[in-house]
């Protein structure tokens, strides 16, 4: 796996871990009821899904990094084929997020950019 690609999916995996924070411990803050789309009223009723999608998050983001671990440790194969499928899976999730709500378009624009440069970087590095 070339550097490049080991940066951006370091930077995907991250990424993901503090998304997952913010929508699992922090989604009852009023500055992030913009980007989540909550309103006041509605933080008890949504709590479930936000902390299981926070937790999600993390744990994508983890995978990431432990592809990037495995790459280094000398399991290239393996390592190239955990980021590349949770790029896959990243890119995958942000369009049912954005064909179940298309208020959500803002949000899927980021969480597709980083996951398709990891994977672009994927196959030009190999």
């Amino acid at each position: 796996m070339s550097v490049v690609a080991q940066v951006l999916a370091v930077v995907e995996g991250l990424a993901l871990i503090v998304l997952g924070i913010l929508g699992a411990f922090f989604f009852r803050s009023r500055r992030l009821h913009g980007l989540l789309l909550i309103e006041p009223e509605d933080e008890e009723v949504v709590r479930p899904w936000t902390v299981y999608a926070g937790f999600s998050n993390m744990v994508w983001g983890v995978g990431v990094l432990a592809g990037v671990v495995a790459a280094n440790l000398g399991y290239g194969d393996v390592g190239r084929t955990l980021v590349a499928f949770v790029s896959i899976a990243t890119l995958l999730l942000a369009f049912v997020l954005l064909f179940t709500e298309l208020r959500y378009w803002k949000n899927v624009i980021v969480l597709v950019g980083l996951p398709v440069l990891v994977l672009v970087a994927l196959t030009w590095g190999s």
